[in-house]
C-alpha cells in the first residue's frame, strides 16, 4: 500500500490477542470489543475441559470451567461465541488440538448457519497433538490415533475449506518446556514431516494435490529475547522447509513451499518480579520476528506485561495489540527490504542453527521418525534436560534476569500496587451459569438423534474412512464436546504421555560447600531421624492443567537431592493424588496449579488427606497464585505457596525439607546439629 511520498509500504502482518474467558457470550464481548480496537483476526483460548475431551460438569473439570479460556460444549455455544462476526470475513486462528477435529466442526456448522461459503473460510486449527505429549499436556488419544484425526481434517480441508490452515506446526510451547533453539526447529519440522508423510500414504489426497497440502500447512513458534538468535532460528526455519517441502516432496511451486508462521512471543520469560520489565521483553521479542522481512511472521498475538501475575484484563490486551500497531503504523519498518540481506553475523548464526536442526533431524528420522521418538520418552527427556539446563544458569547467575537474579532492587510499582485489581479474576458464578446451560441444552435437544450421531462416529472410527462427516453430523445433532471426545476414546483408548522425569540428567552440580550439598545433607538427615530409607516427595498435578514444567523441574531437583520422587504425570484427581499419597506414605506432598483452579482443587486435597488420617504430610503448592490466594490456602492448611518469583528451585528443595521437619516436630535444619545420616 502507498504511504507519504509515494513509498510503498507492505501490508502488517494479521494482529490478535489470545483471548476468551468465563462464558460465551462474555468472551463474544470481548472479541467484539478488540475487533472495534482495531485487531484484525481472532485468536480463540479454550478451557481445558473443552481442551482435552470433557464436559463442563465431568468431575476432571471442578475448578477449570472457563478459567484459561472460553467453555464450548456444543454448537450453541459456538453460536454464542461468534454472535454478530460474520465467520466469512474473520480470521479465527482456534488453540485446540486434541479435540481440534470436533472445534472445526462446530465453527464450519455455525458458518453454515450465517449463510457463510465455507469455502472462503479463513483461519487454523492448532492441532499438533506432537507437542502436547510434550509440553502442554492437552493430549487425549494415543500418538496413532491422533495423527489418523489430523490427516482426516487436512484432506477434508483441501477439498472443501481450501483457504484454511488445518496444523499449525508448534514449536511455541517447545520452547516453553525448555528447547534450545536447535530442538525448537528440529522437533517441529520432524513433526511437519511425520503429518505430510501420513496425509502422502493415507491415500485421501492425490500426489498432484500434495502441493495444496504443503501450501496450508503453518507454523506457529516461539520468539524469546535473545532476538538475533531468535530471527536467525526464523530464516534457518525459512531455509529449511523450502529444502524439506523441495527435496522430500517435490513441490515445484515456490509460493506453495513459502514458510508460513504466525508467532507469540515468549512467555516463559515473563517475571512476577518487577512485571514492568515484561513490556520491554514483549517489543524486543517481537521485534525478532518482524525485523526481517525474509523471515516476518505472518501474524502476531502478544502476551501482556502480568500474564505471570494471573489472567490479564482487557486493558492489558489492550496495551499489548497498541505495541504492535506502533511498529506496524508509526515506524518506517514495512517500507524496505529485508534490512539483514548481506550480514556475515546474520548469515553465520543462521548457518549454524541450521546445521543443528539437521543433525538433530536426522537422529529422530533414524529411530523412525517423531512419533516413536515421543513414546521412546527421547523428546521429552531432551526437552526436561534442557529446561534443567536453564533453570541452573539462572540460579548460577550465568542468565541474567533483570529484577529477578540481578538489578533486583525496585521502586514501588503503581502497576501493581494493588494487585487484587492487577488480573482479572474470573467470578466463580461463570461455572455454574454454564453448568446450568449445558444442563438446559440436554434437555432440550433431540436425544435419539444425538446418540445416533454419536454411534455413527464409533462405527466410522473402526474403518479407515474419514471422520469429518461423522463429526459434523455429532455437531448437528446436539453431541457435546465430552461425548464425542469419549465416543472415540472407547475405540482408540486414552494416553498418558512419558515425563521425562527418570531420563533427566543432573543439571547442578552438589559441590562442597555449595547450596545442593547443603540440601542433599539435610535431606540425608532428616530421613535418618525419621528412621526411613529416604525422604519421599509426591508432586501431583490436580484438575487439566497440563503445564508441566515446573512440576518437572521440582521433581527433577528434588531427585538430585536424594529425595525419592512420586510423580505419575497430569491429569489427575485429588482423589487420586490423596491416595497415591497414602499409598506411597509420602513425607510432603506438592502441587502443581497454572490454570488458577486452586481455589477449587487445594482444599479438595487438603480434605481428603484430613479424612484419609494424614496429619503430619505437608502440603504445599506451586503455580500462577495470586497474593490474596496465597494467604487464604496458607490458612486452609497449605504449608508454603511458591510462585514464578521463586526461581531459586534448589532453595525451594531445602524449604521442603523445613517443612517436613516442621511437621514431624524437628528442629529446623538451620538450627539442628548438622551430621549427616552416615556420620
Amino acid at each position: 500500500m502507498a504511504d507519504r511520498e509515494g513509498v510503498q509500504r507492505d501490508r502488517p502482518w494479521l494482529m490478535r490477542t489470545y483471548a476468551g474467558h468465563s462464558t460465551a457470550s462474555d468472551s463474544n464481548a470481548l472479541y467484539r470489543r478488540n475487533l472495534a480496537k482495531g485487531q484484525t483476526g481472532l485468536s480463540v483460548a479454550f478451557d481445558l475441559p473443552t481442551q482435552t475431551g470433557y464436559d463442563s460438569d465431568h468431575v476432571l473439570a471442578r475448578g477449570e470451567v472457563g478459567r484459561v479460556g472460553v467453555p464450548v460444549g456444543h454448537v450453541g455455544d459456538m453460536r454464542t461465541l461468534f454472535d454478530g462476526i460474520p465467520l466469512e470475513q474473520t480470521n479465527t486462528s482456534m488453540t485446540i488440538n486434541a479435540t481440534a477435529m470436533w472445534l472445526l466442526a462446530l465453527y464450519q456448522v455455525v458458518a453454515e448457519e450465517q449463510g457463510a461459503d465455507i469455502a472462503k473460510l479463513t483461519g487454523t486449527t492448532q492441532n499438533d497433538i506432537v507437542k502436547e505429549y510434550l509440553s502442554r499436556g492437552t493430549h487425549v488419544f494415543p500418538p496413532g490415533p491422533s495423527v489418523r484425526l489430523i490427516t482426516d481434517m487436512i484432506a477434508y480441508t483441501v477439498a472443501n475449506i481450501p483457504k484454511w490452515n488445518p496444523i499449525n506446526i508448534c514449536s511455541y510451547h517447545l520452547q516453553e518446556a525448555g528447547a534450545t533453539p536447535v530442538q525448537e526447529i528440529a522437533y517441529s519440522m520432524c513433526t511437519a514431516i511425520a503429518v505430510l508423510d501420513a496425509v502422502r500414504d493415507s491415500g485421501q489426497v492425490p500426489a498432484e494435490r500434495m502441493g495444496e497440502v504443503v501450501g496450508r500447512i503453518s507454523f506457529f513458534v516461539n520468539a524469546g529475547v535473545r532476538f538475533v538468535e531468535e530471527m536467525c532460528k526464523m530464516r534457518a526455519f525459512s531455509r529449511l522447509w523450502e529444502k524439506v517441502t523441495r527435496e522430500r516432496y517435490g513441490i515445484e511451486d515456490a509460493k506453495q513451499r513459502r514458510f508460513r508462521y504466525g508467532v507469540q512471543v515468549n512467555s516463559l520469560g515473563l517475571t512476577e518480579a518487577q512485571p514492568e520489565n515484561n513490556v520491554q521483553r514483549i517489543v524486543l521479542e517481537m521485534l525478532a520476528v518482524t525485523l526481517s522481512k525474509d523471515a516476518r511472521a505472518r501474524a502476531v498475538q502478544l502476551p501482556a506485561w502480568n500474564e505471570a501475575l494471573g489472567l490479564p484484563r482487557p486493558w492489558d490486551q489492550q496495551w499489548s495489540l497498541r505495541i504492535q500497531q506502533v511498529l506496524a503504523y508509526e515506524s518506517d519498518l514495512l517500507e524496505y527490504g529485508d534490512i539483514f540481506n548481506g550480514s556475515t553475523v546474520i548469515e553465520a548464526k543462521t548457518d549454524e542453527l541450521l546445521a543443528g536442526a539437521e543433525a538433530e533431524i536426522a537422529k529422530v528420522l533414524e529411530m523412525g521418525g517423531v512419533i516413536p521418538a515421543v513414546e521412546s520418552g527421547y523428546l521429552k527427556s531432551n526437552l526436561v534436560a534442557s529446561h534443567a539446563a536453564r533453570r541452573a544458569r539462572i540460579e548460577a547467575g550465568e542468565d541474567k534476569i533483570v529484577g529477578v537474579n540481578c538489578f533486583d532492587t525496585t521502586e514501588e510499582s503503581p502497576l501493581t500496587a494493588d494487585l487484587d485489581t492487577a488480573i482479572m479474576v474470573v467470578d466463580p458464578a461463570s461455572e455454574r451459569s454454564v453448568l446450568a446451560g449445558l444442563e438446559k441444552w440436554h434437555a432440550e435437544r433431540d436425544e435419539a438423534a444425538a446418540q445416533a450421531a454419536l454411534e455413527r462416529l464409533k462405527a466410522t472410527a473402526v474403518t479407515t474412512d474419514n471422520l469429518m462427516p461423522a463429526t459434523l453430523a455429532c455437531a448437528r445433532a446436539g453431541v457435546t464436546t465430552g461425548e464425542w471426545a469419549f465416543a472415540l476414546r472407547e475405540v482408540f483408548g486414552e494416553y498418558r504421555a512419558p515425563t521425562g522425569v527418570g531420563g533427566a540428567p543432573v543439571a547442578v552440580a552438589a559441590e562442597p560447600g555449595g547450596e545442593l550439598a547443603a540440601v542433599r545433607e539435610a535431606v540425608a538427615a532428616t530421613a535418618a531421624e525419621l528412621g526411613t530409607g529416604k525422604l519421599r516427595l509426591l508432586v501431583g498435578k490436580p484438575g487439566l492443567d497440563g503445564h508441566s514444567n515446573g512440576a518437572e523441574q521440582i521433581a527433577v531437583r528434588a531427585r538430585d537431592a536424594g529425595f525419592e520422587v512420586v510423580y505419575q504425570g497430569i491429569r489427575l484427581t485429588p482423589e487420586q493424588i490423596v491416595s497415591a499419597a497414602v499409598a506411597e506414605d509420602v513425607h510432603c506432598v506438592g502441587l502443581s496449579i497454572l490454570s488458577g483452579a486452586h481455589p477449587e482443587l487445594v482444599p479438595d486435597v487438603l480434605q481428603r488427606l484430613r479424612r484419609a488420617g494424614v496429619e503430619d504430610v505437608p502440603v504445599i503448592v506451586g503455580g500462577i497464585i495470586p497474593a490474596a490466594d496465597a494467604e487464604a490456602l496458607k490458612a486452609a492448611g497449605v504449608a508454603a505457596v511458591f510462585t514464578p518469583k521463586d526461581f531459586g528451585i534448589t532453595t525451594i528443595i531445602g524449604r521442603i525439607v523445613d517443612e517436613i521437619r516442621l511437621a514431624n516436630r524437628l528442629q529446623p535444619w538451620a538450627a539442628a546439629p548438622h551430621t549427616t545420616a552416615t556420620s
